[in-house]
């Protein structure tokens, strides 16, 4: 059972919060071994710990609503509102469900005497070990508002450059998608029937016509079969790729693949320096902040590498030397990190050359858009004119041959 107290410590400070106990007297037991005296202790209804626990597995946050949950509770905590009050506030305003939840526990949890960073630590899929990180170094620093501020602003980023990438590929998708529908309807259901009226004056069709004939044929024929063959494979390429092994091997295909070498090291780059200066800023120490940036990396090979920097950090290399053998970041990036490090000034460099990845990012990312769209354009302009001239060559030969 959860049981909601209120007591009072040795020095006569007020408490109160919540504890699983198998029944009130043992509550109070648990309460007397913490160095506190119960004033009041009532059963509280609701999900026990172990359905609670269930529950923090299965909930997920979109990354909007973490965002704004981290602006709200940054700007609370910079007007010097406890954060149990804060907590409050920002629960009363909010409507989705799950989010409820998570504040109704966290404020549980503050109540019960834990800091912040503990409470965060029971929603790891909510909180990533870089947000709770981060949110430890300002509770130590005395500066959680400051901290959580440049947390949401990094959120924030993350975000827009997201939502950026996804709107920037609808209209392509889009295109894309319903071009492939309209060709399979053109060469499945309208140019058989079509072409069905010449091949029955049996007169050799043109080279064109043929090779339409022929691809439609096969589509009618082995259609369905390659949809499905399609699926079986992406499903088995998903399921090999969730080895660790095999995942590797990918990822380092990638980092060598000509058309995508570029965007995969600016995404991953960006993230980490992001990542990085932030912990600096928040006082972090470098080695530390190196391994937590880490964990932010989604391709495996580049993250090995950065775990290898750190190593030849802790060996007593300098941090742009150890960047620099990664064969990652470009120049102009090393040259701002090692800049910072003589000067002393490395988490605002860093922040700088991060933002300077992230406009690159940008740049290749709309520039690559700028090209598919008009080749896309073209190449089906050149399908849908081989498909008319598949079907007007029989029309012209048959009038030829009247006249």
């Amino acid at each position: 059972m959860i049981y909601q107290w209120r007591a009072m410590d040795a020095k006569g400070v007020k408490r109160q919060g919540t504890l699983e106990a198998s029944n009130l007297k043992a509550a109070r037991e648990t309460l007397r071994e913490q160095g506190l005296f119960p004033v009041a202790i009532d059963e509280k209804k609701g999900l026990s710990l172990r359905q609670a626990g269930l529950f923090q597995k299965r909930v997920r946050l979109k990354g909007h609503e973490l965002s704004l949950f981290t602006r709200q509770l940054a700007t609370l905590a910079s007007a010097s509102l406890p954060l149990e009050e804060a907590l409050h506030v920002i629960a009363r305003q909010n409507k989705n469900n799950n989010m409820g939840k998570i504040l109704t526990d966290l404020r549980d949890r503050i109540l019960s005497g834990h800091p912040l960073s503990d409470a965060l630590s029971a929603w790891p899929n909510v909180f990533d070990s870089i947000y709770r990180t981060l949110v430890k170094a300002g509770e130590k620093s005395g500066q959680l508002g400051l901290v959580l501020e440049k947390l949401a602003d990094y959120n924030e980023v993350r975000q827009k450059t997201r939502s950026a990438l996804i709107q920037a590929l609808v209209y392509p998708t889009m295109l894309t998608s319903v071009a492939i529908a309209v060709v399979t309807i053109l060469l499945t259901a309208v140019v058989p029937k079509v072409v069905e009226q010449f091949v029955h004056m049996k007169q050799q069709l043109p080279l064109t016509t043929r090779i339409l004939l022929a691809i439609s044929d096969s589509l009618q024929t082995y259609g369905f079969a390659l949809v499905l063959l399609m699926l079986t494979s992406a499903g088995a390429f998903h399921f090999w790729q969730r080895r660790p092994l095999n995942r590797h091997r990918m990822d380092r295909k990638l980092l060598d693949f000509p058309m995508l070498r570029g965007l995969i090291r600016a995404i991953n780059c960006a993230r980490y320096l992001r990542t990085l200066s932030i912990l600096q800023a928040s006082g972090v120490p470098l080695l530390e902040g190196m391994n937590l940036s880490v964990e932010g990396i989604a391709n495996i090979e580049i993250r090995q590498r950065l775990t290898e920097a750190a190593d030849r950090v802790r060996q007593g290399s300098g941090f742009h030397m150890a960047l620099e053998k990664c064969d990652l970041f470009p120049p102009m990036t090393l040259y701002m990190v090692a800049s910072g490090e003589k000067s002393g000034q490395l988490g605002e460099l860093m922040e700088r050359a991060a933002d300077q990845q992230e406009t690159m990012l940008q740049n290749r990312i709309t520039l690559a858009l700028a090209l598919f769209e008009p080749a896309l354009v073209i190449s089906m302009s050149f399908i849908v004119l081989f498909i008319i001239m598949a079907v007007l060559q029989p029309i012209l030969q048959l009038n030829s041959l009247i006249s």
